[in-house]
């Protein structure tokens, strides 16, 4: 017999799965069948209970915070943190290494990626290419893998005529495929990170190297809680907010993981040259201001930078320690210089791009302050498997 409470002034609900045993103690197919039914609705009922009663107490936490803002003192007790309370157990204290580029490397596998949706279009046609990159990260040393959902959105599938429940179930696959990767490497700690690009990201034009949005708060904030309340429910271990480009956006996203207090998420900021020499991030705020407002989150675990070019690190980590407590996560480019005209990587005053290059640098990055340390754009696994010994892990 299984009780469960269902809300407050609803009637307790009770499923039972006892049958009569024949004599000769042989259930017919119609008893198991009934008698796996049941459970099964127990457990649909007890699911919905859950979040139920997790959606009440993230309203009640929302009018407490309004309430402390209008009165100018709390109504919780300080010594109870309700969003430490419930918010998923992530330990980030032994991991060192994150992985490197996902959608640089499967077109080093031979995949199309020149599509509007990017790597996505990979995660749906040959999703064995992504395994592949996931596989060949752990090999070189990661201890953290980001899924292949960057550029996957409902808004961004909306543009090409797809369903939004087409990127729902791309955002799932592609935690369902790094969580089959972590299986491979059995007795190692590897964590999940579900990548999620910015609102720019969607609109396929660059923006999100500007943060120069046409859009009110309140499409920031839905844009970032779709995607939120989908891979809340997902075995991945935290979200992964990354090239973040302004102040706004990510105040938007501390406002759209309300209602999921227990769900851990990292904050990253892109810092493009022209920006990041004034310690900005590409939409012209400060990154101590940025990266201070994201650590504020209860949810927030990590805040760092990524997709910036590695020379400017030793200049931006200081902003980031200066910022808050949190641990320092960054991943640049490989250092290579875009050439516009030619369309091809190239050297350049930014780096060589080489794998012993970007060692190096990671060992001074780890010495100023970053507690994990992988690769964005044009970054490969023999880049991580440099960070991996520069680590020390």
């Amino acid at each position: 017999m299984l009780v469960i409470p269902l809300r407050p002034g609803d009637e307790w609900a009770a499923t039972s799965t006892s049958q009569s045993v024949p004599e000769n103690g042989i259930l017919s197919e119609g008893a198991i069948q009934f008698a796996i039914l049941a459970e099964w609705n127990a457990i649909r009922g007890a699911c919905g209970a859950v979040r139920w009663w997790r959606s009440a107490i993230a309203d009640v936490h929302g009018a407490m915070r309004a309430a402390n803002s209008l009165l100018g003192q709390s109504l919780m007790p300080q010594s109870y943190d309700l969003e430490m309370k419930y918010r998923r157990a992530v330990d980030l204290g032994s991991i060192r290494v994150l992985d490197g580029g996902m959608a640089s490397e499967l077109e080093f596998l031979g995949a199309d990626i020149s599509g509007p949706l990017w790597s996505a279009h990979v995660l749906e046609e040959q999703p064995e290419k992504v395994m592949a990159v996931h596989r060949a990260y752990l090999e070189a040393g990661a201890e953290v893998l980001l899924t292949a959902s960057y550029q996957v959105s409902r808004r961004g599938y909306a543009e090409f005529g797809l369903a939004a429940a087409r990127a729902d179930q791309a955002l799932l696959r592609s935690v369902e495929l790094a969580v089959a990767a972590r299986r491979e490497f059995a007795g190692r700690k590897i964590l999940i990170a579900a990548s999620l690009g910015p609102f720019g990201a969607a609109l396929h034009n660059g923006a999100e190297y500007r943060g120069d949005y046409e859009c009110s708060f309140a499409e920031l904030v839905n844009f970032h809680r779709e995607r939120i309340s989908v891979l809340a429910e997902s075995e991945a271990d935290l979200l992964a907010f990354e090239t973040l480009p302004s102040l706004e956006e990510a105040r938007a996203i501390g406002v759209a993981l309300e209602p999921w207090p227990e769900v851990a998420a990292w904050f990253c900021f892109n810092c493009p040259d022209g920006r990041a020499e004034r310690l900005q991030v590409a939409h012209g705020e400060l990154l101590r201001e940025c990266a201070s407002l994201a650590a504020s989150f209860p949810q927030t675990v990590a805040v760092g930078i990524n997709c910036t070019q590695p020379r400017w690190l030793s200049l931006l980590l200081p902003e980031l320690k200066a910022a808050s407590d949190k641990p320092i996560v960054v991943y640049p480019n490989s250092g290579e210089g875009w050439d516009a005209e030619a369309r091809c990587w190239t050297e350049s005053e930014t780096g060589s791009g080489a794998p012993e290059d970007f060692g190096t640098q990671a060992r001074a990055w780890f010495d100023a302050g970053a507690q994990i340390v992988g690769g964005c754009c044009r970054t490969r696994p023999e880049h991580i498997r440099q960070v991996a010994a520069a680590s020390g892990a």
